[in-house]
């Protein structure tokens, strides 16, 4: 495939590219919520989470490649920004919805979204059963828990997955409405999650998202794809700072790099990272065809496997000191293995693959 970007591609690229560079890491972290919400709006001012919208909605109507491109710029620079999980991702669910009024305050970054989606003992299922919405006086209310609620302790509003009747809805819930009992935990990347329990929350007259299947259907494909995208930035980031690094550490009076034993795996991960790159931006120009879900579960599929291994590869090479905060590549093994498992880990996708052959 032809890998040449144009001027806007790169363009967006660069300033994504210093974006990343400018983070704080450590003090995000620390910070209350695991995240800072003025560099949330400074994100959104750079238009990177209106990208994601149709401009018939209020966005900038960027293509599943210049989000793929976003992606895999925020991987390589191992960004503590939760652009996929709490920006990318509600603001395609209300577009699809045509939520224009919650669309402008997602994508200016006014409001903070999360996303309820994931059961104790459900795995990877969109098939809510332990939320459930129930009539009450002249309305409806919320009853529930939810799991891995990712940027919950900083959301003003929450998007959740719930059950009516036996049909899958969506909902909108503020954040602070009474009722809702937070679970704070950490994340094996650092970012903070909640669980949360739905103790008869009343709910708006017009909480419901009316989301066809089959747009809920593509905004989780596109997600899965950038998901691979950023697993593949990552990847190439780990596989840039290990090829650095055994050009220098040495054993027995010469660079590690000369051993022909670690050459031929690092041959192996450059293989599997063009292959990855091929497949994942070859998925992006298929994005809205009638295969395109599949195609998305198996770039996923392929892409989450290899950047495990690069990642394990780069640690093992690196010795003990890579699984720690000291160094670049044990963040980025951490966010590897939370987004291998983002809306199905690899055999869910593979199978959902298989099926749908």
């Amino acid at each position: 495939m032809n890998f040449d970007l144009s001027a806007e591609q790169e363009q967006i690229r660069d300033s994504v590219r210093r974006f990343a560079a400018n983070a704080d890491r450590r003090g995000l972290r620390s910070a209350e919520g695991g995240y800072s919400l003025d560099r949330w709006r400074e994100l959104a001012g750079l238009g990177l989470l209106a990208l994601a919208v149709p401009e018939s909605a209020g966005g900038m109507g960027g293509s599943p490649i210049d989000l793929a491109l976003v992606a895999e710029t925020l991987g390589h620079g191992i960004a503590p920004d939760p652009w996929l999980e709490n920006g990318v991702l509600p603001a395609l669910l209300l577009a699809a919805a045509g939520r224009e009024d919650l669309v402008e305050s997602a994508v200016s970054g006014d409001t903070f979204f999360a996303f309820a989606f994931a059961e104790r003992a459900r795995r990877f299922s969109l098939a809510p059963r332990a939320v459930v919405i129930e009539p009450a006086g002249g309305g409806d209310e919320l009853r529930g828990e939810k799991t891995f609620v990712s940027g919950a302790p900083l959301a003003g509003q929450l998007l959740v997955l719930a059950d009516r009747k036996g049909v899958p809805t969506i909902v909108t819930v503020p954040a602070d409405s009474a009722g809702i009992v937070h679970h704070r935990y950490r994340l094996v990347d650092g970012s903070i999650a909640s669980e949360l329990r739905f103790n008869r929350v009343p709910l708006a007259s017009d909480a419901d998202l009316a989301i066809d299947p089959v747009a809920l259907t593509g905004v989780v494909a596109l997600v899965r794809l950038l998901a691979a995208a950023e697993m593949l930035g990552l990847a190439q980031r780990l596989f840039d700072d290990t090829i650095a690094y055994v050009k220098t550490r040495e054993q027995f009076g010469v660079a590690i790099g000369s051993f022909q034993a670690l050459q031929h795996r690092l041959v192996e991960c450059y293989a599997a990272l063009e292959q990855g790159r091929s497949m994942v931006y070859r998925v992006a120009l298929q994005a809205g065809g009638a295969d395109w879900p599949r195609a998305a579960a198996g770039a996923k599929a392929y892409v989450g496997a290899q950047a495990d291994r690069i990642a394990r590869e780069a640690v093992q090479m690196h010795g003990g000191m890579g699984v720690t905060d000291e160094l670049a590549i044990g963040h980025a093994l951490k966010r590897v293995l939370l987004l291998n498992r983002l809306f199905g880990d690899e055999d869910t996708v593979l199978t959902e693959y298989a099926e749908a052959a």
